[in-house]
């Protein structure tokens, strides 16, 4: 079969090679998948950089996320199980982590429904309580993990700022819903939100980007509002200031989502009902902004680590593209 394999850390565009190699035999408690289509996730470019909490031996195949298929004909959604990432025409995973593919979305759409929603899901409702009326701040709103959480708060009946960079990630942040957006390139984010909540602030503030961005988002937070802490695209891994939380009363939470899958796993099903539900009645649907085959997976992880990307860069098989 072929599979990209990573032989030495880097950038995802130099260290990726397309390569013949045997298909990947099951362990226990697994089962062997015919990838359908695989997402990229920005882990994967942490993965080939040797700077993701997870490093597989060398070589491996990168690739988190996909729509695959069962042995018996079934389409499953599921986390290959590293080093036999999702970048390859065939991967392993756990039997008993796989989940059913929605029949209300195509292959690439399966495949981003996962990581990014169940993030989005357990930071919005679980972790900060998310409520309809609420105003939620989403930062890198046009990205994959952020255009989740904007679906996702939308569907909860509140209203959305999404902070984007640029005025093409901006359109795509209307398309998606938001009720504000807003420009970090070309506007004051802080006096933007502010303008556009009369002074009041967020509740709920989803955070993947770290860095300069939640510095922001300790000055538009409101009173009793909920700062979740999703990642550090950015690069930038912020120090807080728990005096600043405790005089202005504010939450600061933590979101590490793989932990549900062992601490409790029941709850990461639950939530793929609840989202299997809602792609269902199309209240929400993974934005897939470009999909690129095999051969192209290379250059597409390497987009999505440099940020300019919007939504998700699906790998498809050209059989089923």
């Amino acid at each position: 079969m072929q599979a990209w394999q990573v032989h030495e850390n880097g950038e995802p565009g130099e260290v990726m090679r397309l390569q013949d190699i045997e298909p990947p035999a099951p362990g226990d408690g697994q089962v062997l998948l015919k990838v359908r289509a695989a997402n990229i996730n920005f882990p994967d470019a942490l993965l080939c950089r040797g700077q993701y909490q997870v490093r597989p031996p060398l070589p491996f195949t990168p690739g988190v996320e996909i729509c695959g298929e069962t042995e018996d004909g079934r389409r499953v959604i599921a986390n290959p199980v590293l080093p036999h990432g999702g970048f390859a025409e065939y991967t392993v995973a756990d039997a008993a982590a796989l989940l059913p593919a929605p029949d209300a979305l195509d292959d690439a759409e399966a495949a981003a429904l996962h990581i990014g929603y169940q993030t989005g899901w357990f930071g919005l409702h679980r972790r900060a309580g998310l409520e309809a009326g609420e105003t939620l701040l989403v930062h890198a709103a046009a990205g994959g993990v952020g255009s989740a959480a904007v679906q996702l708060g939308k569907a909860a009946g509140a209203t959305v700022i999404g902070v984007v960079g640029g005025s093409g990630k901006a359109a795509v942040a209307r398309e998606l819903g938001c009720d504000v957006v807003i420009d970090r390139r070309s506007e004051d984010v802080v006096a933007a939100v502010k303008e556009a909540t009369g002074g009041r602030g967020a509740d709920v503030i989803y955070d993947p980007v770290g860095g300069e961005a939640y510095t922001q988002s300790t000055k538009v937070v409101a009173f009793e509002g909920r700062i979740v802490v999703v990642g550090f695209a950015g690069g930038t891994i912020p120090s807080p200031g728990l005096n600043h939380a405790l005089v202005k009363n504010y939450s600061i939470l933590g979101l590490h989502w793989g932990l549900y899958n062992t601490k409790n796993p029941k709850l990461v099903q639950h939530c793929h009902e609840r989202l299997t539900e809602l792609a269902t009645r199309g209240a929400i649907k993974p934005l897939i902004s470009e999909r690129v085959p095999l051969g192209s997976a290379a250059a597409a992880v390497q987009k999505v680590a440099d940020g300019l990307s919007t939504g998700r860069v699906a790998v498809v098989m050209e059989e089923t593209a």
